[in-house]
């Protein structure tokens, strides 16, 4: 697959969202990472898909590059054939998963439209020849995730998933239990209120040794900003309020390993063990 050869530099990437999305306080130190790490190893595809982003009024909705950099890296470690994605925008990340993906690989893609996706990233995402691994599921995320759980798959995606069947009952019981235990990956990047919704339905999705991803779990730092703070807004407030809850939560869940960073605008990786 084609690359970049090198980076951009600062004057490509300055005034982008998607360029300044980071908790590091240094932003020439974040533009070494980019240059030195990131955007010479990033497929021409992806580059293309991110400088689109990058022109959405919206663009600091997208994960940042060095977090879809990091996507990729773990989805080819998993070993992943099967992922969701919960909040699509324009495919900026979903690419970077589908490209990790082998080419019978599938990705179910979560979003309550497909409005930007369709006008930026369908059209980089099928030129790149990633299509047939995206399966786009317009609805709102829980009801959709009940869906997926109720689904029954049919054999055939059955025989080309992760399980491995040593007998016919072994089969028959997965096609009872439909995709519980089915997907490898899963990234979170949607309204932070219900992450714990997400997740318990997530838990039953995802094998045992598979890993969820949830973004924005540091909301720029205002997690640990004092209470009586008046430079926070009443949003960001309640906002940084649910995602104080949801990592307390997390970090009490035994089902899971858990792990912080300070990635992007925050990042916690759960692998689930149980």
């Amino acid at each position: 697959m084609a690359r970049t050869g090198a980076g951009e530099g600062k004057k490509a990437a300055a005034g982008s969202s998607l360029h300044s999305k980071t908790l590091l306080k240094s932003e020439s130190l974040y533009q070494y990472i980019l240059e030195s790490t990131v955007f010479p190893r990033e497929p021409d595809c992806l580059r293309e898909l991110r400088l689109a982003t990058a022109t959405h009024p919206m663009a600091v909705m997208a994960a940042s590059p060095d977090e879809v950099q990091l996507f990729g890296l773990l989805v080819e470690m998993l070993g992943a054939k099967n992922a969701i994605e919960v909040g699509v925008f324009t495919g900026y990340s979903l690419l970077a998963t589908a490209l990790a993906l082998p080419n019978d690989g599938k990705i179910v893609a979560i979003d309550v439209n497909r409005e930007s996706y369709d006008q930026i990233g369908a059209p980089v995402i099928e030129k790149a020849g990633m299509a047939h691994k995206i399966d786009f599921r317009v609805g709102l995320a829980l009801p959709v995730l009940d869906q997926l759980l109720a689904e029954v798959p049919s054999p055939l995606h059955i025989a080309q998933s992760t399980f491995h069947f040593q007998t016919v009952t072994t089969m028959a019981l997965a096609l009872q239990d439909g995709n519980v235990g089915r997907f490898d990956f899963a990234f979170v990047d949607a309204d932070k209120v219900n992450f714990l919704n997400y997740h318990e339905r997530l838990l039953r999705l995802v094998r045992v040794g598979g890993l969820v991803a949830y973004d924005n779990t540091l909301w720029s730092g205002k997690v640990a900003a004092p209470p009586d703070d008046e430079t926070i807004s009443e949003r960001d407030r309640a906002l940084a309020t649910a995602t104080r809850k949801f990592n307390a939560a997390i970090a009490a869940d035994g089902r899971v390993h858990v792990c912080q960073l300070a990635i992007a605008d925050g990042l916690t990786l759960c692998r689930r063990v149980a």
